[in-house]
């Protein structure tokens, strides 16, 4: 059966049809234009749904929860839901959106690149690419804007982004820790005068960096051809060092050493492509390893390099506040160095900085806006900072920026790390804000100073009383560092601190975090 021609496209929705002009506009003339004209069979028409297309709720975005688990909580939602409940939930901006405009711009097809998400790695690209079959039997889906409400087009575009970035200036590296110490974390400065970049408390910095050179050349030597082979208008060596990711090894790589092997090899390195794990060592093999794994096999440059994912920015939070110096911004880094078998591996990012990076050099950069990480629009709010180790880096920052505004509301810190003579990242510049009364409270907490481990959630329930006078009183909690145990730990604490000293029960307790959660009182930046 075939649709009557119309002679205007107004006829598709009348004017009481629940839509804004702008949307009625844009609908009557797609309609009109999937119509085929002079008695034609008509295109299937799209689903066209207002708003969130559900219930907005998004049960899944918590960095601690397994994919599986996340999946779980997502079974029964649209497709590009499902997508996002895919992500690893840190909204981080590696990928150059956070978790949901990534699953939005990946369900319309304004993006085809599964691999972006770092920390969500080789679970999340798997399940991505098992969603992203999904899109060709889904009928088109046009998302609008809830009604009454129509697309924000007034807010200019940042100048510099992810995909347009800037240079800021190297200046300087700090050693944090005190010899002695079993950790190797550092104080680095940048210079953004003249970059156009501009950042806030709470955001973070993206970098661009280099691989190791001793890792490229380790490469090149097992492939066994020259490093000026030509990738494009590049080279191999330069391919390797500043456009594919080294680590981890990508399941595209070993498809292709499927492809040149036979027998139990061939199988091995299958299974592996398909996320199975026949030795046990998966998660040890890094591009090298992979390359090791299988002696002998070398894949052609060309195939190797397409075969390997982009290198990816690294982002950090930033611990400085431009109220100090808009010009310079601060980072604080643990340097990630460890051995598997006989090779030391490296941080790409981190170790490029604190060994390889030279004062002066220039590093494609950009700023990441924060996702809900930011301090009170009242400055009079009391605020209680946790963050342990290199955690420590935002607030930081936010305690530069209450300084500087001579906010007038109250400022409590909760640090800790291993021992109090090596680690203690910032004593003096705390100190001396304590004395200035910026630093209303600060609790410490040192895991290796004493046979009984002491961490911040421990310090926490020990001033119980104090934490819930200052939660009654309105203040903000923010926490950041590792989202899989400390954040757990700290949440927890804080659940049994609100059943104590608020007398609730546990359920109550429960329900009051997450209250504080909805309505912003409760921020985290955890990884």
């Amino acid at each position: 059966m075939t649709l009557p021609v119309h002679p205007s496209p107004a006829i598709f929705l009348p004017e009481n049809a629940p839509f804004t002009p702008e949307q009625r506009s844009w609908l009557n003339g797609f309609f009109a234009g999937l119509i085929a004209l002079d008695g034609a069979a008509a295109l299937p028409l799209p689903n066209v749904v207002v708003g969130e297309q559900d219930d907005g709720e998004a049960p899944w975005h918590d960095q601690a929860i397994a994919l599986p688990e996340r999946m779980k909580l997502a079974d029964g939602r649209p497709l590009r839901r499902r997508m996002m409940a895919a992500m690893a939930q840190q909204d981080c901006g590696q990928c150059g959106y956070n978790c949901s405009d990534y699953a939005d711009v990946l369900f319309a097809k304004k993006e085809t690149r599964l691999n972006l998400c770092v920390p969500g790695g080789k679970e999340t690209s798997r399940m991505l690419k098992t969603l992203y079959e999904e899109l060709d039997s889904e009928p088109p889906v046009i998302v609008l804007p809830p009604i009454g409400k129509t697309p924000d087009t007034a807010a200019a575009e940042p100048r510099v982004t992810r995909d347009r970035p800037a240079e800021a200036v190297f200046l300087s590296r700090k050693r944090m820790n005190k010899p002695g110490s079993e950790k190797e974390t550092w104080h680095f400065e940048f210079d953004l005068t003249g970059t156009g970049l501009s950042y806030e408390v709470g955001d973070s910095f993206g970098l661009f960096v280099r691989n190791d050179p001793v890792l490229v050349a380790q490469i090149i030597a097992v492939l066994g051809v020259a490093p000026d082979f030509p990738i494009g208008a590049s080279s191999l060596h330069d391919a390797l060092l500043h456009s594919v990711s080294l680590n981890p090894a990508p399941d595209a790589l070993f498809q292709l050493i499927s492809y040149l092997t036979g027998g139990e090899r061939r199988q091995k390195a299958k299974a592996l492509a398909a996320g199975d794990d026949p030795d046990k060592d998966a998660a040890s093999l890094d591009v090298l390893a992979a390359l090791e794994k299988f002696p002998g096999c070398k894949p052609d440059p060309e195939a190797f390099i397409e075969a390997l994912e982009p290198l990816q920015p690294r982002l950090y939070s930033i611990s400085s506040s431009p109220k100090i110096d808009a010009a310079r911004l601060a980072l604080t880094v643990d340097a990630v160095r460890y051995r598997v078998a006989k090779r030391e591996r490296l941080g790409v990012a981190s170790t490029f900085l604190a060994s390889r990076a030279k004062p002066g050099d220039r590093i494609p950069a950009y700023v990441q806006k924060a996702h809900g990480f930011a301090l009170p629009a009242d400055p009079s709010v009391p605020i209680i900072m946790i963050g342990p180790g290199t955690g420590i880096a935002p607030f930081r920052a936010f305690l530069q920026e209450r300084m500087a505004t001579r906010a007038p509301g109250r400022n409590w810190l909760f640090f800790g790390h291993q021992r109090s003579a090596y680690d203690f990242f910032y004593e003096e510049e705390l100190t001396a804000m304590k004395t200035a009364k910026v630093l209303t409270r600060l609790a410490l907490a040192w895991s290796r100073d004493s046979d009984h481990k002491i961490y911040v959630q421990d310090r926490m329930r020990e001033v119980g009383r104090d934490l819930w006078e200052w939660l009654a009183d309105g203040a903000h909690v923010y926490v950041c560092g590792d989202a899989k145990r400390m954040a757990k730990d700290v949440e927890r604490a804080l659940v049994d601190v609100t059943a104590q000293f608020g007398a609730r029960s546990t359920d109550d307790a429960i329900a009051f975090v997450a209250g504080l959660k909805r309505c912003g009182r409760y921020q985290t930046d955890v990884y």
